[in-house]
């Protein structure tokens, strides 16, 4: 069946100029679809598209009867004073709607028995869409998107843009939507969080399209990509690892069919040019055989040479370090009123060392770089660079002095260079034409970031410190960014959640969590396979424990297999005994589907009877085992 269906789209927003110019594709129910492309090729337009808020020019959108759809960057207004709370609790309107229903329906049914099958029809709804669990699956969703029971209470008008777009991603999941329309689900997310949301992404049930440039996110929830090309659609059937490699390969095939043609092309021109010559010489045949060479050449020009964009022209300034201190850290703390931050931070960085500093929102990762290049005082504890280190900071929110100088100027003003110098620069970065003469304020978040990296090439530096550097960026620009990071053979201090970033660069990994920084030596794959080892470690002791207490507790069998045997019967009768019981609770709720009260206990004695039968069959299972090595 197929959830949502698009046929030539066309949208116009100056004249002549196509952000969409005939995209068609479509996509099945249960699909998990990524949705690429540059930044400005139209991702965005198209989910507003598909939710109806923007209108378009031509072609036709189809989304499945009945199917709701939910798009995740659209944060609703609500109404003055409501807290995260109540945004949260919006996702169950039509449950508390029903539940009001219901409430009015039992105190007439008395009156008018006919009401009754109104009752049961809303009661299983009810029950269906959650109604019983709506408090379980919120404390669910909260904890896994780190919203905090204090932040719970907060006004949700007085939360930051990447707050509210976590809260409306956890309202959007609690409504059940059909269809998730995701736009950058993981920019605002940490890495905790960003985990939790692919493993409800992966037992999600319904369809998925989502717009991201987080790759790992992309590897691991995705199964085809549609990626926008001069507002058409082209198709990868698999994962992000799959479409580039695929593409590259695409390229390489449109490459060679061009220069094959060429080739051609070119050998039937020499031979053109001899038949015409000959002509001359009053051979008209020859003459009508060039003519229709000629016409088969143009036929031929079908193939426009392939291009891709070209890698930006980017290397760092590096100044020679000297000596083996880089940065020494000795009892460092901050805190923010009766908050602790961190404190007891001690760190020696050596020499060519590339570190991720990582931890959850919220944790002090910024506040500690903003220690490092003085823009923050420490409580306590000291802090040294190395006499000869010299740093280059690209911190997450970039602010310029002058935002309404254009791009040219503000080169000018900062680096004292040359216009054509300046120029130059900047159409390295990709920034060409009209665009240089830009305000600074007319930039994008992006484009601003970029910005801000070309002025920071011509520093001579030897510590590099990033924060955040891939936010905001499409993979083509995270790829620019690494290349010139990669060419970087000085010291990296990094923030970041791009997971793809942290496993190519990080040598070794600061984890900032419950105030305290955990030192790995090691790649970020290293140090998650040793955190793996620790809870292997952690658990080991009591699954022994567990495996050794009914050896422990067995009696000595005389008679062989036969004491397991009775065992074994025995916990099969139990097993079936509580079946038989569960079949008849079923009978019950079914005989109260009107009495709302009843329900609830009935409900709860299910979930008991449920965990019941669990145990009685890991009881069996055990036994049975012991039975078979016993006999074997």
């Amino acid at each position: 069946m197929i959830d949502i269906s698009v046929s030539n789209l066309v949208k116009e927003f100056e004249v002549g100029t196509k952000i969409l110019d005939g995209l068609t594709f479509q996509v099945d129910t249960g699909e998990r679809v990524g949705l690429l492309g540059p930044n400005g090729c139209g991702k965005t337009t198209l989910l507003r598209i598909l939710t109806g808020v923007m209108d378009y020019d031509e072609g036709e959108v189809v989304i499945a009867p009945g199917k709701r759809l939910g798009l995740i960057s659209q944060i609703p207004v609500y109404p003055e004073g409501y807290t995260v709370e109540d945004v949260l609790d919006t996702a169950f309107t039509p449950l508390r709607v029903m539940e009001e229903e219901m409430g009015c329906l039992a105190e007439r049914m008395g009156e008018e028995p006919a009401l009754m099958a109104r009752y049961d029809k809303l009661a299983a709804a009810f029950q269906t869409g959650g109604g019983y669990e709506t408090d379980t699956n919120k404390n669910k969703v909260c904890n896994g998107l780190s919203i905090s029971q204090e932040m719970r209470q907060r006004p949700f008008d007085k939360l930051s843009g990447g707050e509210k777009t976590r809260v409306n991603l956890g309202r959007l999941i609690l409504e059940d939507t059909d269809i998730l329309l995701l736009d950058e689900p993981t920019n605002h997310l940490d890495l905790r969080a960003t985990e939790w949301l692919e493993e409800y992404l992966e037992k999600f049930k319904g369809t998925v399209l989502t717009v991201s440039h987080d790759r790992y996110f992309l590897d691991k929830v995705v199964g085809r990509v549609i990626e926008i090309q001069n507002g058409r659609a082209e198709f990868y059937a698999g994962n992000y690892s799959f479409y580039a490699v695929e593409k590259e390969r695409r390229y390489e095939e449109k490459l060679k069919q061009y220069e094959k043609e060429q080739a051609k092309i070119e050998q039937l021109e020499k031979s053109v040019e001899q038949l015409r010559t000959w002509a001359y010489s009053g051979m008209d045949k020859t003459f009508r055989r060039a003519k229709s060479m000629e016409k088969r050449i143009e036929r031929m020009r079908t193939t426009d040479r392939p291009t891709r964009e070209r890698k930006m022209e980017v290397r760092f300034g590096e100044r020679e370090f000297r000596g083996d201190e880089v940065l020494t850290v000795k009892n460092l703390e901050k805190s923010f009123g009766d908050r602790t931050l961190f404190s007891g931070v001690n760190l020696e960085v050596e020499g060519g060392e590339r570190i991720a500093l990582l931890g959850d929102n919220g944790t002090g990762k910024s506040t500690l770089i903003k220690i490092l290049m003085g823009e923050e005082s420490a409580d306590g504890g000291k802090l040294r660079l190395g006499p000869t280190v010299r740093i280059g900071y690209l911190p997450q929110i970039i602010h310029f002095d002058h935002p309404e100088r254009n791009l040219v100027d503000t080169m000018l003003y900062a680096l004292d260079c040359t216009p054509q110098t300046a120029r130059n620069r900047l159409a390295s970065f990709k920034f060409r034409g009209e665009d240089v003469f830009k305000p600074v304020s007319a930039l994008s978040g992006g484009e601003q970031s970029r910005l801000r990296l070309c002025m920071l090439m011509d520093s001579k530096i030897n510590l590099l410190i990033l924060d955040e550097p891939t936010n905001h960026l499409d993979i083509q620009s995270r790829e620019w960014i690494e290349e010139a990071v990669e060419e970087y053979e000085g010291n990296l201090l990094f923030v970041s959640h791009d997971r793809y970033f942290i496993d190519r660069f990080a040598t070794r990994i600061w984890m900032l969590e419950d105030g305290h920084i955990t030192d790995f030596k090691g790649t970020y794959q290293e140090y998650q396979a040793a955190k793996q080892r620790q809870k292997q470690l952690a658990a080991a002791p009591v699954k022994e424990t567990a495996a050794q207490e009914p050896k422990k507790e067995k009696p000595k069998r005389p008679g062989g297999t036969k004491e397991l045997e009775k065992q074994v019967n025995a916990a099969e009768r139990a097993v079936a005994k509580a079946e038989e019981q569960m079949y008849d609770l079923s009978l019950q709720i079914e005989e109260a589907a009107s009495d709302y009260l009843k329900l609830q206990e009935l409900y709860e004695q299910r979930e008991a009877l449920e965990e019941e039968i669990l145990k009685l069959y890991g009881t069996w299972e055990s036994l049975s085992a012991q039975l078979e090595e016993a006999r074997g």
